[in-house]
């Protein structure tokens, strides 16, 4: 029995050590993204050690069986060389898929799935961009190296094995009870404990500040639970039909009180223009429109991916699930947005994106949206532009949109979609040093892309179909580098510019305080150019006196009506909070307002039944 013991015992010393590998990769995870997480840490990462185990033990099931099974051919040379290998090899593979999030949760907001770490319907970018992240962050490599090696030198071996003596069966006995004890075990670290559920990745959420989820979970754990599985949502059955409709209903009737005007509409998203970079210095042309336009200053995106506003901004759906609904199995729903709407009434459609074709799925979705002609990086007519990554400078982009919408017969519908504020961060180089460079990567980029959105003004005004136009103008989302306190929380990395612009109603101006979304966006436009229609819409239009907002994160389910933001798990309500008096969101008023929290709670139900039964039946146009 002492080969045996030894042998268990280098099993357990085996698992201690990757353990405390998995609390160092939190570290670093805490430290490359500190300014996104709210202290004290203590509690996530308490909480955080129940996720490591419960990946750790999934992914070393065979090596428990390999270390502890009886017999006597466990002690040889060879045998000890190969399990040690396969043990060093196995663990690796799965502990940095953590360094994957060191620098990708700055642009997602969350732990990468499955889905996100083999780039499900993103494959291209991946290839395109793959050199230029891997010399961005060329640390990150070099951190794994040195990682790679001192786990390998750390990895204990079996001492020597003392003189092999012939076992009893009740020896055998004794062994196959600790094996079977083992393997038990581990497969209750595994489920996370005895509870009724498996430990999920929504569990993260009972855990710490409010905010720390992703540095509770671990990316192994989160891998495995969504390895090769589809999205499939479920009905939550929070109310019965009747009930559902008296709470929330996404029938929106547009009735406006005045006569359709069949003005064109342009429809901007700025690639990554987050509140935080206005009024700094690196927007002088937005923030000087901002003040001639309709501006929204509580403005929210409904996603933290361009890929999620697309959607959001076209069909007025928000982005719910846990990947984009272009990526998910419900990207071909059928949807009414306003490419389909618009078309009904006469106009052309288009929509422009600087990036090579095929980039985040856009022209496959536009032609599920309705429109009539897709422009990217194939189609762009112009100047020698190409950044050498991603696609076409967005100065050269937006004046080769300018020309198109020339061509086009009125009224017309055109969306652009703006891409050198993305990451690589690259501008041309006859403009290097022209503009700031701020305390931030991106920063410059925003920079210029500003400048080349003011050009495209500068050529717009002198076509005919400008002051006929109604635009406007938002962005995609935040930016993934945000250094400032108060756009780190789960209200302030959703808020961005969004704003309305027609050039002959000098009435549409002004700056409102009313909460405004993405998904605002489509019955607002209908309401704006008088069409009456009824609709499928998750929004609500800017002359609505309704005033929420909503969108998901991290496995929770955010809702901001008027001055309060609330964040509810699937199953209950884990924070009220006052935004406006309370920005940072320190004090938790769950237990001073519960009424209020109450209400909300009903509203974001609703919400969510409504939105996951409409997605499930393919019930989302009338």
């Amino acid at each position: 029995m002492t080969n045996y013991y030894k042998s268990l015992t280098l099993f357990a010393k085996r698992i201690l050590l990757v353990v405390i590998i998995y609390q160092i990769c939190r570290l670093l995870f805490l430290g490359f993204n500190f300014n996104a997480f709210n202290s004290p840490f203590l509690g996530s990462f308490i909480g955080g050690l129940r996720f490591d185990l419960s990946a750790i033990a999934y992914t070393n099931l065979l090596f428990a069986l390999l270390h502890c099974i009886p017999g006597k051919f466990k002690y040889s040379v060879i045998y000890q060389k190969v399990l040690k290998i396969l043990f060093y090899g196995v663990n690796l593979f799965f502990i940095l898929t953590n360094f994957v999030d060191f620098v990708y949760y700055q642009f997602t907001g969350r732990r990468s799935t499955y889905g996100m770490l083999t780039a499900q319907g993103m494959e291209k970018e991946v290839k395109g961009l793959m050199c230029s992240f891997l010399l961005e962050f060329w640390y990150l490599p070099l951190l794994g190296v040195i990682l790679s090696f001192a786990f390998y030198k750390a990895i204990p071996n079996l001492k020597r094995p003392g003189l092999y003596i012939n076992q009893s069966k009740i020896d055998y006995a004794k062994q196959s009870l600790i094996f079977i004890l083992v393997m038990g075990f581990l497969l209750l670290l595994g489920r996370g404990g005895l509870q009724k559920k498996p430990l999920r990745i929504i569990d993260s959420s009972s855990y710490g500040a409010l905010n720390n989820a992703s540095l509770v979970l671990n990316t192994p754990f989160c891998a495995l639970k969504t390895f090769n599985k589809k999205e499939t949502l479920s009905s939550p059955k929070y109310f019965s039909k009747t009930e559902l409709d008296a709470v929330f209903s996404p029938v929106v009737n547009v009735s406006p009180e005045k006569e359709t005007n069949k003005k064109n509409v342009v429809l901007i998203i700025l690639e990554s223009f987050g509140k935080e970079n206005l009024k700094i210095g690196a927007t002088p042309f937005l923030d000087s429109l901002i003040t001639k336009s309709y501006y929204f200053e509580n403005g929210f995106a409904n996603g933290k991916l361009s890929i999620d506003a697309v959607p959001s901004t076209l069909t007025s759906i928000p982005s719910l699930l846990k990947h984009s609904i272009i990526t998910s199995s419900y990207a071909v729903n059928k949807v009414n947005g306003l490419p389909r709407i618009l078309k009904e009434e006469g106009y052309n459609t288009s929509f422009f994106h600087g990036a090579f074709n095929g980039s985040q799925n856009f022209d496959q979705y536009c032609k599920v949206a309705g429109f009539d002609a897709y422009y990217g990086k194939d189609e762009y007519d112009g100047p020698e532009a190409f950044d050498g990554r991603w696609g076409i400078f967005d100065e050269e982009f937006l004046q080769f949109f300018n020309t198109k919408l020339t061509t086009f017969e009125e009224p017309f519908f055109s969306t652009a979609f703006t891409i050198s504020s993305h990451n690589p961060y690259i501008i041309p180089e006859k403009y290097l040093g022209k503009f700031p460079k701020g305390n931030s990567k991106i920063y410059e980029t925003v920079a210029y892309s500003d400048f080349a959105l003011k050009r495209f003004f500068e050529a717009a005004k002198k076509e005919d179909w400008y002051k006929n136009t109604f635009f406007v103008i938002t962005a995609d989302h935040s930016s993934p580098i945000i250094k400032n306190e108060l756009h780190n929380t789960n209200v302030g990395k959703f808020r961005i510019p969004v704003l309305f612009f027609d050039p002959s109603n000098q009435e549409l101006v002004g700056t409102h305080e009313k909460n405004f979304q993405q998904i605002d966006i489509l019955p607002s436009v209908l309401d704006y150019l008088g069409i009456e229609k009824q609709i499928i819409s998750y929004g609500k239009s800017y002359t609505s006196n309704k005033d929420f907002v909503v969108y998901y994160l991290a496995n929770i389910y955010h809702l901001i009506d008027g001055d309060y933001y609330l964040a509810f798990n699937g199953t209950k309500t884990l924070g009220l909070y006052n935004f406006k008096n309370d920005p940072l969101l320190k004090k938790n008023l769950l237990s001073i307002e519960p009424e209020k929290a109450k209400s909300l709670e009903k509203f974001i139900k609703a919400y969510v039944q409504s939105f996951n039964e409409r997605m499930i039946n393919n019930n989302l146009t009338l």
